[in-house]
């Protein structure tokens, strides 16, 4: 009885604290916009060019389950990675490390909290998907189970899995910081990409997709070879058929439950790697300086002089007509380069001297992986000075809104330049005045969006997972509107993106302005 009071309260605690974000407002309001897109016709699940579901309870509640656990469970999971530092800066983690609570119990109640802010927003597009219904109108007869349960049984199996994962990376040494949120998106694709391959997954595409083909034949009996695909825009099928939801048999239940079991597990795991708030058992230790000297076990205490010469500072002399905004530049450089490993800059330094090699279109491509390297570097920008609790400082300083970020931007903007320089070399020489023009808006409009993100989040994890997606969408895939590097003419979209790094700009101005006013 105490343990599931205590049980209660952790959770109680994690979760009213997440509700009350602004991350939680906006990951929820995503999911909001995505179910608009479903039941607008924006966002179709279409067989090929010809066949959609009729828009009654089954296919609404499986379209709504399918695109807001696709969702959540990316997005959720930057939402609730941060349990496990939240007590260690908040010292809260120190006073539970001296109570008798076993590892174990801590990341299960853990993973639990996850798994009810996850569950909540859940919750919160069921009661929306009565209305999206009803506003639909295109079957009116509601029946809430089968539209409730495609919630119940793929969309929150999902949300377990998704808290349990959030859990382990923060145990894990390597993925707890910005690596590992780089790290779950590729994650996350390949278990999507599982259930395109004909493998039960998380999101339940498979279950959903299965049940729709054995409804489809039956009405059309070519067409279900055909892929079932995700389109946006407004464009109608020019067929419809019924589907009437999932036959909930016992062995879907098990697969689905199979996911809570793993998530538990997952929980479980994680507990092995937790060092139970032991500064000793930190993968990283930082160096500490020495103790004084002692001499047989006595420190040595230095004696106050009340006739020593009392010292006094050189008085800071403002000369007129002096620059010292290259300084500037060059400091802020070396603290975004600063911590870096050896092998970090053996591979940025192969990746530049690829994009110089290599044939031109090859190289366009080694500038993939040349602009995802540094992401890290970037994530620090308008971030670190609430990271480190350097705000009160810097913002006192002289100048800081016209010096100090200009100054941040300008050092993100030449890790950008040095990463992708061998690409733009090769453009400059060849005379592809277009593909230079767009790879330098690409290299402005990088540390554009780190800088606004750090500013106004004051955290790296924004900009990580943000970037992150927006890269594998767009100059990955050649995704019109969304390619900012410009690789290929035909996704070019260099005004755009002069103009969103403008926007950007602006924004982190008018961001730290504001910091800078309450500082």
């Amino acid at each position: 009885m105490k343990r599931g009071r205590v049980l209660y309260h952790l959770v109680k605690a994690d979760f009213l604290q997440r509700v009350r974000s602004y991350s939680f407002l906006l990951a929820l309001g995503g999911a909001l916009y995505l179910a608009y897109m479903v039941v607008s016709e924006k966002l179709q699940l279409r067989v090929g060019d010809a066949y959609r579901g009729v828009y009654n309870s089954a296919w609404l509640g499986a379209l709504m389950t399918v695109t807001c656990s696709t969702f959540i469970t990316l997005v959720g999971f930057y939402v609730v990675k941060n349990s496990l530092q939240r007590d260690t800066d908040t010292k809260v983690g120190q006073i539970l490390a001296t109570t008798p609570m076993r590892k174990s119990f801590y990341t299960v109640a853990k993973m639990i909290s996850n798994f009810a802010v996850l569950a909540a927003m859940v919750g919160v597009l069921m009661v929306v998907g009565v209305v999206m219904q009803l506003v639909r109108a295109e079957d009116p007869h509601l029946s809430l189970w089968k539209l409730w349960s495609p919630f119940l049984f793929v969309a929150l199996p999902a949300m377990a899995i998704t808290a349990a994962m959030a859990i382990l990376f923060e145990t894990l040494p390597v993925l707890r910081g910005g690596v590992g949120n780089v790290i779950y998106f590729f994650v996350w694709t390949a278990g999507l990409a599982a259930g395109i391959n004909h493998i039960d997954d998380f999101a339940g595409f498979h279950v959903f997709v299965e049940s729709m083909r054995t409804a489809l034949n039956k009405v059309a009996p070519g067409m279900n070879n055909h892929e079932f695909n995700f389109n946006i825009g407004s464009q109608k099928a020019a067929r419809v058929f019924l589907w009437e939801g999932i036959d909930w048999t016992p062995r879907i239940l098990l697969m689905r439950l199979g996911w809570v079991c793993l998530a538990f597990g997952t929980a479980l795991l994680a507990s092995l790697f937790f060092h139970r708030f032991d500064p000793g058992r930190e993968w990283r230790k930082l160096k500490r300086s020495a103790p004084p000297p002692k001499k047989n076990g006595v420190v040595d205490v230095v004696a106050f002089n009340p006739n020593a010469q009392v010292a006094h500072l050189t008085p800071i002399v403002q000369r007129a007509g002096s620059n010292r905004f290259a300084h500037l530049v060059m400091s802020e450089l070396r603290l975004l380069l600063k911590g870096h490993a050896w092998w970090w800059y053996v591979v940025a330094g192969g990746l530049f001297i690829a994009t110089l090699t290599a044939p031109l279109d090859g190289a366009r491509g080694v500038l993939l992986a040349a602009w995802l390297w540094p992401v890290l570097v970037w994530s620090q920008m308008g971030a670190r000075e609430a990271r480190f609790r350097t705000d009160a400082l810097i913002f006192s300083s002289e100048k800081a809104l016209y010096r100090q970020l200009p100054a941040v931007w300008m050092a993100g903007v030449i890790v950008a330049v040095i990463a992708g320089g061998g690409l733009g070399i090769r453009l400059l020489l060849g005379g592809d005045w277009a593909g230079l023009l767009a790879w330098t808006v690409g290299a402005c409009f990088i540390p554009s969006l780190a800088l606004a993100l750090g500013v106004w989040s004051g955290t790296s994890k924004s900009f990580e997972a943000i970037y992150t997606i927006w890269w594998y969408m767009g100059p990955a895939h050649y995704m019109q509107g969304m390619d900012f590097i410009g690789l290929s003419a035909a996704s070019r979209s260099t005004t755009l993106y002069l103009v969103f790094a403008t926007g950007l700009l602006l924004a982190a101005y008018v961001g730290r302005r504001q910091r800078i006013a309450y500082a």
